[in-house]
């Protein structure tokens, strides 16, 4: 049995899974029914819409299996989330990644398995809509595409829960998505005593920028800005807008000085991007940057009140 690798975007996967706030929730119709839908229409026994966590593979939908959760080295959609298509195995004990699994070679003798990836709108693949079955199959055309479209069905409904938490114009994090985010990593830090900085970022004069060339352009300036923050800030780095022309960024492992270090990379790099791409205007924006006393209460609502203070201050001095 060969072990699923691990896909080289684990990083940015794992947090946008989390982010979703869907693991270990109850069962929702909505994802119920495409899994009976499924085990219907293929007449096999199960169905599943299955997670992939960090160490696990959770399972937030079946039908004909009484299973919560896997270790995740266990998992056949571990290997499906690692392509772009459908995987197929016809006859399990014929391929070599699975064929001396203990669910090939014990109960409950797995012989068939089908999983489609699930895209969220990055691109991200949290996990799978997969059949199986107890005998060798094969699929056609037509299978292939009516599993396709049940997949998009749940990928649906996992773009609307995201929706809940991403700014629909940069595809970063809002503010809801920023909090609940942004307080698992300070968690985590706070556990592992690991330093932590909050920046509050606000656009200078963008009210200008919009009023001289039009809200489309308003739009071009924060997707682009948004675009530089992924460019300069790093995977475990939570990126957020917060609203209007305000972003934030916690930096995991970064104390006040590296913090200011990259606020400078940053402003370089978008005079450079902003020099090309547009140049009739310049971009520039002030910063407060609040180090985290993991002594004192670190709420992240509490945070950003402070960052957004000092980043007051420093616009005023501008």
């Amino acid at each position: 049995m060969k072990i699923p690798p691990i896909p080289p975007d684990e990083e940015n996967r794992l947090r946008v899974l989390h982010s979703l706030n869907i693991l270990d929730t109850p069962v929702e119709e909505r994802f119920d029914r495409v899994t009976r839908l499924a085990k219907r229409m293929f007449n096999v026994p199960f169905s599943v819409v299955g997670l992939i966590d960090k160490d696990r593979q959770w399972l937030k939908s079946t039908a004909g299996i009484d299973v919560k959760e896997a270790p995740r080295e266990l998992s056949f959609c571990g290997h499906t989330i690692l392509g772009d298509e459908i995987l197929i195995i016809p006859d399990t004990t014929q391929d070599e990644r699975v064929f001396d699994h203990p669910a090939v070679v014990g109960e409950p003798y797995v012989r068939f398995y089908a999983g489609v990836p699930l895209r969220v709108i990055d691109g991200s693949k949290m996990g799978t809509l997969c059949i199986a079955d107890f005998k060798p199959r094969y699929f056609n055309t037509e299978d292939y595409q009516a599993l396709r479209d049940l997949a998009e069905l749940v990928e649906s409904e996992l773009v609307a829960v995201q929706l809940a938490t991403l700014d629909e114009l940069t595809k970063i994090s809002n503010r809801r998505g920023f909090i609940f985010l942004a307080q698992k990593s300070l968690n985590l830090c706070a556990r592992q005593n690991i330093s932590a900085s909050l920046i509050f970022i606000d656009l200078d004069n963008f009210k200008e920028i919009n009023d001289t060339f039009g809200h489309a352009e308003g739009d071009n300036v924060l997707m682009g800005f948004a675009e530089q923050l992924k460019i300069i800030f790093r995977d475990s780095d939570v990126l957020a807008r917060l609203g209007g022309d305000e972003f934030a960024i916690l930096l995991a492992g970064a104390a006040s000085e590296k913090a200011h270090e990259t606020i400078e990379r940053l402003r370089q790099s978008l005079a450079s991007f902003f020099a090309e791409k547009y140049p009739g205007y310049t971009v520039s924006f002030s910063a407060g940057v609040k180090t985290i006393d993991f002594n004192q209460e670190f709420s992240v609502e509490n945070l950003l009140s402070h960052a957004d203070i000092l980043m007051y201050q420093n616009k005023a001095k501008r």
